[in-house]
């Protein structure tokens, strides 16, 4: 995703803009999951203040997992950042508190912000790579959760259906990420001015139904849709920049690009999230 620069107004005639570029020792380094973390790592300090969405979908999800009859094994939180979706599982889930997940996350950064990963036997796990298989010690799982993760990974789809196959039968999983139709007013205002969408380009909901349904029986998805009144495109673009949440698969926008993008923002729009919630059982 691109980050705006703090000044983005046209002042006259002006020579054709060259690209915006990092100093060189901010550019992430090669690879997608290498520049995510990077860009989360870069934030971390400040991620929980400015994770407020995150933080609700957390506390819903930890809902659905109060009653749920665990078999033996593992826990596991994949993709587990700073820890926000295992604390509010151990604050409404006693069970859990015997066997806390697994924390794992590509971004030591966040991991030493995570308590629940360092109050773990022997510290932090090392960064985990989720486009990789899982680890070993993971197969045959009771209870796997994630939010806000999936998304980021190379194969979404692939890779969630690699997370049902490790669970014990009987084993959960427990999902949430935003899916396609999120961001419209992003996407209406790229189009509008002929520029690439440099945000994300996130998995659509039925792609990711279809790739869990051979492995578990799903409960009805459920689809949360989320609005942010009055954030118009310099604002949407800060606060994802706040959350580190900036890694981009397009080159950044140039100036003269950011600001028709800006220009050709619908007014009045409202910054959209189109959340997605899995739960299912492993048969």
């Amino acid at each position: 995703m691109t980050v705006l620069p703090a000044t983005a107004r046209s002042a006259g005639p002006q020579p054709p803009p060259a690209p915006l570029e990092l100093p060189l020792e901010l550019r992430p380094p090669p690879g997608f999951s290498a520049q995510v973390r990077q860009c989360f790592a870069r934030r971390a300090h400040g991620y929980d203040q400015q994770a407020l969405l995150q933080r609700a979908v957390a506390w819903r999800l930890a809902g659905l997992a109060r009653d749920l009859p665990l078999p033996p094994g593992p826990c596991a939180d994949l993709g587990a950042g700073s820890g926000l979706l295992s604390r509010a599982l151990l604050q409404r889930c006693p069970d859990l508190r015997d066997r806390p997940p697994l924390q794992l996350d590509l971004c030591p950064e966040l991991l030493a912000r995570n308590p629940i990963a360092a109050a773990s036997p022997g510290g932090p796990l090392p960064p985990s790579d989720l486009n990789d298989p899982l680890p070993p010690r993971l197969a045959g799982a009771a209870l796997f959760v994630s939010s806000f993760a999936l998304q980021w990974l190379e194969r979404p789809a692939a890779s969630l259906g690699h997370w049902c196959e490790q669970l014990a039968p009987g084993g959960w999983l427990l999902l949430a990420l935003p899916v396609a139709g999120s961001f419209d007013a992003w996407h209406q205002a790229a189009a509008a001015a002929a520029v690439p969408f440099t945000g994300l380009p996130l998995p659509p909901a039925q792609e990711l139904i279809a790739a869990a349904a051979p492995w578990l029986e799903l409960r009805p998805p459920q689809r949360l849709r989320f609005s942010r009144h009055g954030c118009d495109g310099l604002d949407t673009l800060r606060l994802l920049a706040g959350l580190g949440a900036t890694a981009s698969r397009q080159p950044p926008l140039n100036a003269g690009q950011l600001r028709r993008l800006l220009r050709h923002w619908p007014s009045g729009a409202s910054l959209r999230w189109e959340v997605l919630l899995l739960l299912g059982r492993r048969r």
